[in-house]
Order: structure tokens, then sequence, then C-alpha cells
């Protein structure tokens, strides 16, 4: 049968090439045309005698019939075929799918690269995208636009571009920009070990998903897509300045008996009206469609070496996978102009999003590998550079290394160590599937916690993640105690835990309904609301209560060992009883940010606390308490001996005041070794700060 099938499409490919029907080499044969159909269907296979026929038939060699290796040879003309306008009147001023997402390269590598992991062929191996920028002028310029068919497209951007629309408006600047720089800049994203664009030219399959569609997921990763919407892919037409985007693809499945350089273009414009004819809006640009059901629709084509470079979508490898060209790339966000800020961007973006499906261990390999170059004219102006998530996000990076390779730990006592903890989440039952009073079954998500890096801006957060491990969104744990050394964390929930089981699957299908088409939080949707029972978002606020309780019993109970001192459980408590109109006059509640502490020669402990207090509009007043962490029982109190105040600050009657306005404060203290319940020794030393009553908190 693979024979069959094989014969079947190259002769099916031959056939429309030649514009010969299948009625025509039936006659030139003397059969019926049931038999050529079974042929072109791959349910049988003619004769010896009958290929020899063919092959003079179609002027092919005959070894070209049995190996299905080489095509007639006819060249169709490229040309662009336009969408014609409604009928009923109806008008597209734009791709409202391009709207849903800002035209920013960080979105659209987001978007690009998840779709690219969604479409990962070899578990055992990462997808590999790589992204190039690439500036061309004079005749590099030339020879592209001239392979592009770009003086097809000339009045039918001139029409688009007169209009009063935004996309109209923003034409016309790319338009003239063009013609004042001979300038463009192309930027090419080539995915590899992703399963390409397979399937028929215009029925189901990723394909038309793609191409064709809109809405239109089309997701075959058994459950494990980031995405859902269909909508992502239109980053890549809003990312283009000229809505233009070219496709070269090798193909996991065959199609038509071959798998490498099916070629297609997409243009994306508004409603328009060219030498009196109405068009809709898109158009493509391949070889036109002799098929009587799609006659002079531009369909895909096979495009030979010479084709695929003067377009500029040769790919490095022979990996299944799509090459993506943005042509007239930009960042409409006016965040990256120059080439190198483009360039800056995208590793960044990368960097950020895809850290994690970067990390490989004992447990799981990676499932990506980035690279960005940037080009001008064939020179290398930025060489090639590996997205290194250990040097981006050091901290993160070692956390999730150290989960895959099973070194975790319950209780942190070294800064370099990672502690984990199990954090459950309780995804309610489907409509209909539930008993009652079912609250659902519970996955145990996974809580992964470390010190921060030092130079770390945004310390005290949590990344939420699951499937692929792309990063969804930040999570800020809140009323976390007051002395915590500053960390870094990652949530893994779903197939991120790298586990297997129903709850596994029930977690990530529950969170990936409650994404929205930007995937970057767990909250409301309308697709959460409609397929699942009531109560779940009320289950998705549990959850992050959990992840915060979580939080807050690994950093409660942690004493770090750190270079020059003892070890010290620095611990502030949750400060409590705050007035409504007390907490809207301040944003966010003090931290310690360093404590150093020694044992004196009396027995006594030194302490020299830093806190960073937020902006406020009345004093802080806050108590300091000192007491011993011992191996049982509760925690005794110790009186001070001293309490001092050394910068912004001062001590009245034991409390600590800090003026409004003050943004840092500086105190010591030493205890009374009289009140020490053990010697200092046997025991650590907890210093709280609790809210004194009067004072902002």
């Amino acid at each position: 049968m693979g024979a069959g099938n094989d014969f079947g499409s190259w002769l099916q490919r031959q056939l429309r090439l030649t514009r010969v029907s299948e009625a025509d080499l039936a006659e030139r044969l003397d059969l019926t045309r049931a038999e050529v159909s079974a042929w072109v269907n791959g349910r049988a296979v003619p004769h010896d005698e009958i290929k020899r026929t063919i092959a003079e038939v179609l002027g092919v060699d005959l070894s070209a019939v049995y190996e299905h290796s080489s095509d007639v040879a006819v060249t169709p003309p490229l040309t662009w075929h336009h969408r014609p306008a409604h009928t009923d009147g109806g008008r597209e001023y734009g791709n409202a799918a391009a709207f849903a997402f800002d035209a920013d390269l960080a979105v659209l590598a987001r978007e690009a690269t998840q779709n690219s992991l969604d479409e990962q062929t070899d578990r055992h191996r990462p997808v590999r995208v790589r992204y190039t920028l690439h500036e061309i002028t004079g005749e590099q310029l030339h020879v592209f636009l001239g392979a592009l068919r770009w003086h097809e497209l000339g009045k039918h951007y001139d029409a688009a571009a007169s209009a009063e629309q935004k996309v109209s408006r923003s034409l016309r600047a790319a338009l003239d920009d063009l013609q004042e720089t001979g300038s463009l800049l192309l930027l090419r994203i080539d995915d590899y070990n992703a399963a390409g664009l397979t399937g028929p030219e215009y029925s189901d399959g990723r394909f038309a998903a793609v191409v064709r569609r809109q809405l239109d997921s089309h997701k075959q990763a058994g459950g494990r897509a980031g995405g859902s919407y269909g909508i992502g892919k239109a980053t890549l037409w809003a990312n283009s300045r000229f809505g233009l985007v070219l496709m070269n693809s090798t193909l996991s499945k065959p199609h038509e008996g071959r798998t490498r350089g099916r070629v297609i273009g997409r243009l994306d414009l508004p409603w328009r009206e060219v030498d009196g004819d109405a068009f809709a809006g898109p158009a493509w640009f391949g070889e036109p469609d002799s098929d009587p059901e799609h006659e002079g629709v531009s369909r895909s084509w096979w495009a030979d070496e010479e084709t695929l470079r003067r377009l500029h979508l040769e790919r490095v490898a022979d990996e299944p996978g799509t090459s993506f060209l943005i042509v007239g790339a930009h960042d409409a966000s006016g965040d990256a102009e120059s080439l190198r800020d483009m360039h800056e961007k995208l590793v960044g973006s990368l960097a950020k999003d895809f850290w994690a499906a970067m990390i490989g261990g004992e447990r799981a390999g990676p499932l990506l590998d980035a690279h960005v170059t940037t080009l001008r004219n064939g020179q290398t102006v930025i060489p090639e550079e590996r997205v290194d998530p250990h040097t981006r996000h050091p901290a993160l990076s070692r956390a999730l290394r150290s989960y895959l390779d099973g070194s975790t730990v319950a209780e942190l006592t070294a800064a370099e160590q990672v502690a984990a903890a199990h954090v459950p989440l309780r995804v309610t039952p489907l409509k209909g599937r539930g008993r009652t009073r079912d609250k659902g079954r519970e996955h145990l998500a996974v809580l992964l916690l470390t010190a921060a890096d030092q130079d770390a801006e945004q310390p005290n957060r949590v990344v939420l993640m699951r499937g692929n491990r792309m990063s969804i969104s930040e999570h800020r744990p809140r009323e976390l105690p007051l002395g915590a050394t500053p960390f870094q964390g990652v949530l893994l929930a779903g197939y991120a835990t790298e586990r297997d089981g129903e709850d596994v699957d029930l977690a990530e299908a529950f969170l990936r309904a409650s994404e929205p088409p930007e995937h970057d939080r767990w909250d409301r949707t309308e697709e959460l609301t409609s397929l699942y029972e009531r109560g779940a978002l009320s289950r998705l606020r549990e959850f992050r209560s959990e992840i915060d309780k979580a939080v807050r019993e690994l950093v409660g109970r942690r004493e770090t060992t750190r270079q020059g001192g003892p070890a010290v459980l620095r611990e502030l408590l949750k400060l409590e009883g705050a007035e409504p109109a007390t907490l809207r006059r301040t944003q966010g509640f003090p931290s310690v940010r360093r404590v150093e502490a020694r044992v004196l020669g009396s027995g006594a402990w030194h302490v020299h606390v830093t806190v960073r207090v937020p902006e406020a509009q009345d004093d802080w007043q806050l108590t300091p308490v000192a007491k011993f962490d011992v191996r049982s029982g509760g925690r005794p109190s110790v009186r001070w001996a001293t309490l001092s105040a050394t910068e912004n600050c001062r001590v009245e009657s034991g409390k600590l005041v800090i003026a409004p306005h003050v943004r840092s404060a500086e105190f010591t203290g030493v205890t009374d070794p009289a009140t020490h319940p053990v010697r200092s020794g046997f025991a650590r030393l907890v210093v709280d700060l609790v809210k004194a009553r009067g004072g902002a908190a």
C-alpha cells in the first residue's frame, strides 16, 4: 500500500503540472477512468508495461515513474491570487486576529516559539529554533522582489494604502520608507524537529490551519499544546509592515509523495478595489491550481534550491519543520529600532519566556534550543547567539535543574540549595461528569524555591508554568515573612511536573482552559466557565493561596549559611490589625534586606538589621522581637539589653519608628543573656518585626 500511495501522489502531481485530467490520461492509455483513479488514490499500481506508456505520455524518464524522483519538465508560472470580495457587500479592513496581540517582537517570539514547541516530533530531542534578522539592499533587494513578483502587488498595495483606516496608514508609511531608503528588513523564523505544514491544500490539516484559516488551532500534541485559540500565528503577519509572510516547510509526513520544499506565501491586506474589481483582503503566492474546483487559486509548490535562495527561504538541515519569512519586519512598540536593539530584544524575550524549556537534567532533557543571528546583505552583523538560560536566569535555572536531577531538599540550609514542596490544586469536574458536591480531583503541583540572584531586579516571585514549560506568569506571594532572604521560585503544574497520571492530564486541561489567548495568567475565561462545574474560579484562587502558604512555610523556617558569620534565622511575621484607611495610604509592606549577627563573648546575640519600607503617609512603627528557635516546644522570647537606631530611624520605648517618605533604615540590637532559656550556641535566633500600635502597616 505504501508504494501505491507514493506512486499515486506522484502521478496526481504530474497530471496537475501538465494540466492533464484523469479522463484524458485514461483515454490516451485506452483504459477506463476508474483504473486511473485507483492509481491516483493509492488503491492500485499499474503494470510495468503501462508504466512505460505513462512515461511516454508524460515525457519523463522511465526511472521517474518507478522511483517517483522527478517531475515533468514543466514550470508553472508563480503568481498572486487575490480573494474576490464578498458578494453580500461585507468588507474587512484588516485581519482582526492580528489586533489580538501587539505588533511587538517579544510577543512574536513568544507565540511563534510556543507553536514550534507544540509541534515537536521527537520527544527525545529538543526543538531547534533560529531567528535571523536580515537587512537587504541593492542587488539583493532587487533579486528578492523579483522572485516575489512584487510588481504584481503594486496596484493592490496602492489601493489598500489609500483608505483612511489604521492598516492603510501603516501600509502607506511602509511603502514610502521602502521607496526612500531602498532597504528591507526580513525576519526568518526556522524550526527543526517540528511537524512542518503537513496535510492537504484546502481541507483539514496543519497547512490549511496556518495558511488558509483563522481560529483553527489544529494542534496534535496529545493535549500538551500551549496554544489553543488558533490566533497566535497572526503575530507573524502583524509584525510585517506589508502584511506579508512566506513559508517553506519540510514535512514530517509526505504530501503528494514529497516532504522537502513546500512553499507558499500569504498576504493580508484590507478590502480594496483595483481596476474596477473588489477584493476581500488576503492573497496567496504560488502555483495556479488546475483543479476545476479551485481553478486559478494559488497553491503551494515544491521549490528548487535556486528559488529558495532568491526568496531567502533556504533551510540549513533536512529535519522536518517550517521557515517563516516576515517581509518588512518591525517592532511597533518602539522599544527596538536598530538591528542590535531588535537582536537583543529577541534574545531577551526568548530567555524570559522559555528559559525553563531550555533546561535539561537526568529526569528530562531540554525541550528547546534557541539561536538569534543578524545579517546585512548576507554578511554577519551580530554573530549567532545561543540563548543561555543559565546566564540570563541563573537562580531559576538552578532550581529547575535541581528538580530534574532529583537533588532538591525539603528545607533550605545553604544558599545554593533548592527546596521543593507540593502544592495541591483541586481540579473542578467537567459539567455533567461530577457527582453532587464533588470538588474534583487533587493534583500536586511542585514548588521550587532557591535564593535569588544577587542582582535580581524583582525577587520574591514565583514563575508559573505547565505543559511545555513556557512561563505563563509571575506570581508574587502575599504576606511573606519579612525576614526571609530574597528568593526566586518556580511552580510546575500539569505536564511540567514530568509526571504521568490522570490527575496530571486533568490539571493540564484545566489550567489550559483558564488561559486567555495571550496565555499569560490562570483566571476566568469563557472556556473555563462553560466547560467546568461551578467553583472552577474558586479552585484557582485556592491554588494561588496554597502557593503562598507553601512559600511562607519554606522561607519561614529557613536557615541560610552565608560566608562571614554564623547561621541566623531571619523572619519577620505577618503585619496584622491594619485599618482599611491605613492600607490605602501605603503601598506594600516593609521588608528586611539584610541581617548580620554574631555571638558576643558574654553570650549575647548582636544583630544589625537593614529594613526597606514602602512609601507611606504615616510613621512606620515596628516592634523588634527576639526569640530562640529551640529544638522542641515553642519559641521563647528574650529581652533586648540594648536596642539602638543606626540610620534613618529612632527608637522610642522599645519601638522602631521610621518617618514618612523614608525608604530604608538600620538598627542594632543586643540580647540580654540572663533571659536566654539555653546557651546561644544551642539555638538559633529568630528576629520578628511586628506592627506596633498606631503605626503604618
